[in-house]
């Protein structure tokens, strides 16, 4: 390790010259060679450098450290966590994630309705029902004006309708069945 005085330094370019009795001419060092030192250096400072030489067969100052000056404190860039404190931000994050994925998953496949098809009706032929049927349902039905199959609550009704009330449009393809997608007969 060698001991020279800093000669010259220009502070915007970041490098100077040391002149050492050791050394036969001066001796380039930059700013990068200081950087564990706690202040910029000065000139008529005395430096503790060792040699290097470079590709080019110039000298360059390398583990350099001013005389007098103290070190900068040695800095870790992750704070430490103990045993004893919070989960770290990145699991937390982790497992909200994780829960909210989970949530999504069950309200999508839990709240769905699970189609069940209807069960098929039989239902008799309206051209051949006996005319007994028709004498004995206006007791229980009356034309009251009704014309659509939304407004029937029954496919009995809706036969009755058909049947004995003018202006009914609830037999689409004219085959003597009414309502036939809404009771779900074909």
């Amino acid at each position: 390790m060698h001991k020279g005085q800093l000669t010259s330094w220009i502070d915007d370019k970041g490098f100077g010259f040391i002149k050492s009795a050791e050394l036969k001419q001066d001796t380039f060092i930059h700013i990068s060679a200081l950087k564990e030192m706690s202040r910029k250096p000065k000139v008529g400072d005395f430096i503790y450098f060792e040699v290097e030489q470079q590709a080019n067969g110039k000298s360059r100052a390398t583990n350099c450290r001013i005389e007098g000056v103290a070190s900068k404190a040695l800095k870790s860039n992750k704070p430490r966590m103990s045993r004893n404190s919070s989960v770290p931000k990145s699991k937390l994050v982790i497992l909200l994630s994780v829960l909210a994925i989970c949530a999504f998953a069950y309200q999508r496949f839990t709240t769905k309705p699970v189609h069940t098809p209807a069960p098929k009706l039989t239902v008799p032929e309206v051209k051949s029902l006996p005319a007994s049927t028709a004498t004995k349902s206006p007791a229980r039905y009356s034309c009251d004006g009704r014309q659509h199959c939304s407004q029937m609550a029954s496919f009995e009704e809706a036969v009755y309708f058909l049947q004995n009330c003018p202006n009914t449009k609830m037999d689409g393809d004219r085959d003597g069945i009414p309502c036939e997608r809404q009771f779900n007969s074909f």
